[in-house]
């Protein structure tokens, strides 16, 4: 399920921060401050697609996230992968070394990487 960019902030503050109120996710936003209605309606968004539960917190409810950030981040990259490359992960990975946000040497010891963990796996058989 797509989050907003808004739904974004909050999960990194839900994250970054652990269970709050919505005040205190208001109060770690830089300035100037969304208001507490919209941050309300966000967190009622994210509850809403099972991001988000919350418990009673006196008159009101103390929220936490439901989902992992790792979690979220592998479902935000296979959205980015089908859409902007056509499900094509190579075709991702190649953009990153022709705009040199990974270099060819991270690439080497990512599949050294991949190498070993399929050797170990498969010798455990």
């Amino acid at each position: 399920m797509y989050m907003s960019t808004r739904e974004e902030e909050v999960m990194q503050l839900l994250w970054d921060r652990g269970p709050s109120l919505v005040k205190e996710l208001v109060e770690q936003y830089p300035d100037p401050k969304p208001h507490v209605n919209t941050v309300s309606t966000v967190v009622r968004g994210l509850e809403e697609k099972g991001f988000v539960g919350h418990e009673p917190a006196g008159h009101s409810f103390r929220y936490h996230a439901l989902k992992s950030r790792e979690e979220c981040g592998r479902r935000s990259f296979s959205q980015l992968v089908k859409g902007y490359f056509n499900n094509n992960y190579l075709g991702a990975v190649s953009t990153l070394v022709e705009e040199e946000k990974i270099s060819v040497d991270e690439l080497k010891d990512l599949i050294a990487m991949i190498e070993g963990k399929e050797v170990r796996d498969g010798s455990a058989d």
